[in-house]
């Protein structure tokens, strides 16, 4: 892990200030849980409003939801630059996941107040709304509805009596205003991140720079088998449901074990399992799975989707049971980091001696979702023993002061690029 340093343009003092004010917003029983949508999110966007205040910034909340605080720069009609995370939690989740992308954005601002620097472009620093999975079973609301990407539908979804329309105008939001939020003024976006994963630590490594997030596909599997009874049903005549998913889950792993031994980065999870009737003397009828799978490289998923069906196809004829073809169920594309901020994250990692690495991401992050309207990419920072979505999540608040610094070398850079590439 990093070691304190004297010599960053930035201060660790008040990120931690953030991370720690934020940590103590929390259900007493539940820590950390703070998510979106709640009386305990809108406390701590009111804390955050307030810091954002005290570093000078203009607040205001978007019509997605989302806390903006901005600085102009000399020439506003070059557009915006952009830094941020989410300050919303899962369940029992962590302190940093989101928040040191937050605290560290903040900070970056108030360095350059400190310094004296003006840039050309408008400055802005966001907390976007409800990127974990939320209350209404819908990610990124805020990240995507800045991209112009939420559908008018998921407006009516409900999470008791409170839909998300209304959801979002308790949180300050306007959804009439969802379809003209499409922000084009934004010319860059940048996010700190925890990495999430052991590869940084385990390498002795301060920075990862982000070369791709990962595209997400579920793939659902529905083994169809016969029930029996449990005592009389004799072993080699079953078409047992169970038996049959069994050996598609163990020969998934395999296939994503070999997968992850290629070029990019690449998972294969069976999350959801069911079987039906689910009774001890019973033989299972029926069994669903659902793959949740993530590559970095398009190709391989494409590869790797119909593997599956091959596979559920050849388990079927072996076992005696029906697999209807595998049905993709959703469909995200990889989204690989812009070109021109992977190098100049990488130069202001030079700049401030901070040691790095390309790397690809295996979550989903708002950052993908402004890669449609910007320039955008992300760095990551070492996580404990690479946990997170957990109590124990822990980052060294001088390694998230350490990725501060980066941005706040390539943000001055990238003022002057962008300019010069448009």
């Amino acid at each position: 892990m990093t070691a304190p340093r004297s010599n960053l343009p930035v201060d660790a003092g008040r990120i931690a200030d953030i991370v720690e004010g934020l940590a103590r917003i929390t259900e007493p029983d539940r820590p950390y849980t703070r998510r979106a949508f709640t009386p305990l999110f809108l406390e701590g966007r009111a804390f955050l409003e307030q810091r954002f205040k005290a570093a000078g910034l203009k607040t205001r909340i978007d019509a997605a939801g989302n806390l903006i605080g901005g600085r102009k720069g000399r020439n506003s009609a070059i557009g915006t630059i952009m830094l941020g995370s989410h300050s919303d939690t899962v369940p029992d989740g962590g302190r940093f996941d989101g928040i040191a992308g937050v605290a560290a954005a903040l900070e970056v601002a108030r360095s350059l107040a400190d310094a004296g620097i003006e840039l050309d472009h408008d400055l802005e620093i966001v907390d976007f709304l409800a990127e974990e999975v939320s209350i209404f079973g819908v990610s990124c609301i805020g990240s995507r509805g800045m991209a112009g990407l939420v559908p008018d539908e998921w407006l009516g979804r409900k999470h008791g009596e409170l839909t998300l329309r209304h959801g979002l105008i308790e949180a300050g939001g306007d959804p009439s205003r969802l379809p003209a939020l499409k922000r084009p003024d934004i010319k860059a976006f940048l996010e700190l991140h925890i990495e999430q994963g052991p590869v940084l630590e385990t390498e002795r490594l301060d920075i990862g720079v982000v070369t791709a997030i990962s595209g997400i596909t579920r793939i659902e599997v529905i083994v169809e088998g016969q029930a029996d009874h449990a005592g009389t049903a004799p072993m080699g005549r079953r078409r047992d449901a169970l038996v049959a998913a069994s050996r598609l889950v163990l020969e998934i792993e395999e296939l994503g074990l070999a997968y992850a031994a290629r070029d990019g980065h690449f998972t294969a999870t069976v999350g959801e399992f069911e079987i039906e009737p689910n009774a001890a003397n019973v033989v299972p009828s029926r069994a669903r799975l659902l793959i949740d799978a993530r590559a970095e490289l398009r190709p391989q998923m494409e590869k790797f989707i119909v593997e599956v069906a091959a596979l559920a196809t050849r388990v079927a004829e072996e076992t005696g049971v029906a697999i209807a073809p595998p049905k993709v169920i959703s469909d995200n594309q990889p989204t690989p980091g812009d070109p021109l901020i992977l190098a100049t994250l990488e130069a202001a990692c030079e700049r401030v001696g901070a040691r790095s690495r390309r790397m690809a991401s295996g979550a989903g992050h708002d950052t993908a979702w402004m890669a449609r309207v910007a320039k955008a990419a992300m760095i990551f920072i070492p996580c404990r023993d690479g946990r997170s979505h957990a109590p124990e999540e822990w980052a060294e608040n001088d390694d998230i002061a350490l990725g501060a610094a980066v941005l706040f070398e390539a943000m001055r850079r990238l003022d002057g690029q962008l300019q010069e590439t448009n």
